[in-house]
């Protein structure tokens, strides 16, 4: 199930989604642009490693480039590769507009960070001594999928079905994010964070509830 559009308007215009989206564009051609991205260290240097963040590990002195708490930062606007940025990005695309026309720029931005430390601690607590950088904007990007189940449940999605024959059809939004939820619990390998995924969405959900307390506008569901 890809979804397409949704057939949910926004009031003004997503100017901190489109920053978003721009900033993991650049920093994934700047990525390109380095010799260390095809060498893989550029992943290590700024990607989220469990065992170094719990300080079970230590980077070599090449390989240091930030203290370890802000590879929490870093790793969020960096991707693995041309697929993994398209897919965040179409989903940030989707989705974001909608809660950051409820929230506001200035809270959704805080919004997105939290969620994305949510995402990475949820992923470092389910191994602490794993020695695998994790980068990419999912997590953050769930907590947004995971607001929009808050929000907007009835909001119609627009899905390609891609079933023996490809279907396109509008279901409630509570339908598309109840699967991609679903769908991190039963996916494995890949090398996918699916912890992360799910710390993301989680927190979404739950961190919505206060941020809706002090959204200037009225929350259609």
């Amino acid at each position: 199930m890809i979804p397409l559009k949704d057939d949910n308007p926004t009031s003004s215009r997503p100017i901190v989604t489109y920053f978003l989206i721009g900033l993991c564009v650049v920093v994934f051609l700047m990525q390109l642009g380095s010799q260390s991205y095809r060498t893989g260290h550029l992943f290590l240097s700024y990607g989220l490693i469990p065992s170094v963040l719990m300080g079970h590990d230590q980077l070599p002195m090449d390989l240091y480039a930030v203290p370890a708490y802000m590879t929490i930062f870093s790793s969020m606007f960096m991707h693995g590769g041309w697929l993994h940025l398209i897919g965040n990005m179409w989903y940030m695309n989707i989705f974001a507009d909608n809660i950051e026309d409820n929230l506001g720029p200035r809270n959704f931005i805080i919004f997105y960070i939290l969620c994305g430390i949510g995402a990475a601690m949820a992923q470092v607590l389910m191994n602490t001594h794993s020695q695998v950088p994790m980068v990419g904007a999912s997590g953050a990007i769930g907590g947004v999928l995971g607001a929009y189940l808050i929000n907007h449940p009835n909001a119609r999605v627009l899905v390609l079905i891609p079933y023996i024959i490809i279907t396109i059809i509008k279901i409630r939004a509570l339908y598309v994010l109840g699967f991609w939820f679903i769908l991190q619990f039963i996916s494995s390998g890949g090398g996918v964070a699916y912890a992360a995924h799910i710390g993301g969405f989680v927190s979404g959900m739950i961190l919505i509830l206060f941020f809706n307390k002090t959204a200037k506008r009225k929350i259609v569901r």
